[in-house]
């Protein structure tokens, strides 16, 4: 059974809890949206985490890897390339730990509720789902992953080189690297 996105509120940050990320993606593709996947996992710090988005995101390469910078790469940057089709974005395993805590994570979902409110304004569909990289044991609540418990420190894989069209091997097998709509290093030549 796939998933619609029409019985997802169309700019909302949310824990991801029962949908799963394929499901996310085909409905993405279904409504025509860009579908935008950073995997944190890995990730312990602030900076690392902006730095994994920025990967994913295909910031351009002066993105000053702060939370303003996120911001305006996720809204105005992308607002001067056209007209948008919407958004689902999904991060992956954010990190809960003393140096990425409860504060830092909340700072960084509110950079996605700003952008969900830009898209509003424009009445651009933004839907920003998470879940947090912690362990949990294996009678979750139904919808809530279990994750296994990871090493405190875990080294992040070897970068492969990709295409646009290619397909992303730090995510699954048969995942399509995200809308070329946030390869925003292509827009400063144009603008």
């Amino acid at each position: 059974m796939t998933m619609q996105l029409q019985t997802v509120r169309p700019n909302i940050v949310q824990a991801i809890r029962a949908y799963r990320v394929d499901d996310l993606m085909k409905a993405a593709e279904d409504a025509s949206q860009h579908f935008l996947y950073a995997n944190l996992g890995g990730a312990q710090s602030k900076q690392e985490v902006l730095e994994r988005i920025a990967e994913a995101f295909l910031f351009p390469a002066h993105y000053g890897k702060n939370l303003d910078a996120l911001y305006d790469c996720m809204t105005d940057l992308v607002h001067k390339a056209g007209v948008q089709p919407g958004f689902v974005v999904v991060l992956d395993q954010l990190p809960d730990n003393p140096r990425f805590d409860r504060e830092a994570r909340e700072q960084l979902l509110d950079v996605f509720r700003d952008a969900a409110d830009f898209w509003a304004e424009r009445r651009i569909a933004f839907r920003c789902f998470y879940y947090f990289s912690v362990a949990r044991s294996s009678e979750a609540a139904p919808g809530e992953r279990a994750e296994p418990a990871q090493a405190a420190v875990e080294k992040p894989a070897p970068k492969a080189p990709v295409s646009k069209n290619g397909f992303n091997p730090n995510f699954g097998v048969n995942m399509p690297l995200m809308s070329s709509a946030f390869d925003t290093s292509m827009w400063l030549t144009a603008a």
